[in-house]
């Protein structure tokens, strides 16, 4: 049986073999969330693929990541993950099938050119403050594109120009703002968090239906969830240390070190941090929700799991633990704010949210 989940101009079909995301037109000018502005003009009509594809080899050799963690965060007990059944309604889908090898030395070389050169030097802000370079983001765009290829290939510069071309926007293989903001706008509305907040802040998870999360869910302090997201969260978990053997051999990796977060305390927080409306700090966060988590995906040594220096979100999108969300995740209902690679949200039903 199929359930047709509506969120506030976000439709998500769950169950059965497949999961469709389909975003209905936009009438009016779309005002900027409060966690995060919108970098393009609203996009009328997006749809997203139903199923991951392969991603594309890092472009260099990956360092290890991991060392000291901060003193405020312990490393959890060692204790068995229960994969909880998931409630009935969560879109989990099968494996996405594994694509031919694709010939990545095949498409517009100059364009490849120009992808190589700009991918650790473009200048630009796609998230309101200034950047050098698109390699962060290159695994999630590859997933748009549906290519396996590195960012720095033929292949993928032939994957993103027929990208561009069916969708009728100005088409030349090479990564630029304008092609990103169409993702990125694409991104953003598929978190039914985002297309609530356009009518305000949604409200926050009831605290008696909060539920604590063992030792072995979590990387620090105590942490809470609402039940359905947490049993999505534990079995994703759960078949990812399955999955890859480097996930599992590290035992805070895919750890919950933000769960629910009481939007006073929120708020109180950013204030002392004079950050409440960045693309870091915001008065009306998705934590409230109790469907937010933030995941340990790796870290540069010395920095926190969630420090959004360029640097460290560099490392975590080449970790094992991040390029399986990015490729799996939406299997088990959960979207990820591509800023930051350790923050996933779970898509609820529509009352979770609120009207």
């Amino acid at each position: 049986m199929r359930r047709h989940h509506w969120i506030g101009g976000l439709g998500v079909l769950a169950g059965g073999a497949a999961a469709v995301v389909v975003i209905v037109r936009l009438t009016g000018a779309l005002s900027p969330p409060p966690n995060e502005a919108l970098i393009a003009p609203p996009v009328v009509v997006v749809e997203a693929p139903p199923m991951p594809l392969p991603l594309p080899p890092v472009a260099e050799p990956q360092a290890p990541l991991g060392g000291a963690a901060p003193q405020a965060i312990v490393e959890p007990e060692a204790e068995p993950v229960v994969a909880a059944a998931l409630p009935q309604g969560v879109p989990v889908l099968a494996p996405a099938p594994r694509l031919p090898t694709p010939d990545c030395g095949q498409g517009p070389k100059q364009a490849a050119a120009a992808n190589a050169a700009s991918l650790r030097t473009l200048a630009w802000g796609p998230f309101h403050r200034p950047e050098t370079g698109w390699e962060v983001y290159a695994p999630r765009i590859a997933l748009e594109i549906g290519t396996a290829c590195a960012p720095d290939t033929p292949g993928f510069a032939a994957a993103l120009l027929a990208w561009e071309q069916g969708r009728k926007l100005p088409a030349d293989g090479q990564v630029d703002a304008g092609a990103f903001n169409v993702m990125n706008t694409a991104w953003l509305l598929a978190r039914p968090f985002v297309v609530a907040s356009q009518k305000g802040c949604p409200p926050a998870a009831p605290p008696g239906q909060l539920v604590q999360l063992t030792g072995a869910d979590i990387y620090g302090k105590p942490e809470r969830l609402l039940p359905a997201a947490l049993a999505a969260y534990r079995r994703m978990a759960a078949d990812a240390r399955a999955a890859d053997s480097a996930i599992a051999a590290d035992k805070k990796m895919l750890t919950v070190f933000s769960g629910y977060r009481d939007p006073a305390a929120d708020a109180a927080r950013c204030a002392k941090d004079n950050n409440c409306q960045g693309a870091v700090r915001t008065i009306c966060s998705a934590h409230r929700t109790g469907l937010a988590v933030d995941l340990v995906v790796g870290n540069v040594p010395g920095m926190r799991p969630d420090s959004s220096d360029d640097a460290n979100r560099l490392a975590q999108t080449k970790t094992p633990a991040y390029r399986w969300l990015i490729a799996n995740a939406g299997r088990y209902g959960f979207v990820n704010y591509t800023f930051e690679p350790w923050h996933w949200e779970w898509i609820a039903p529509p009352e979770a949210l609120g009207p």
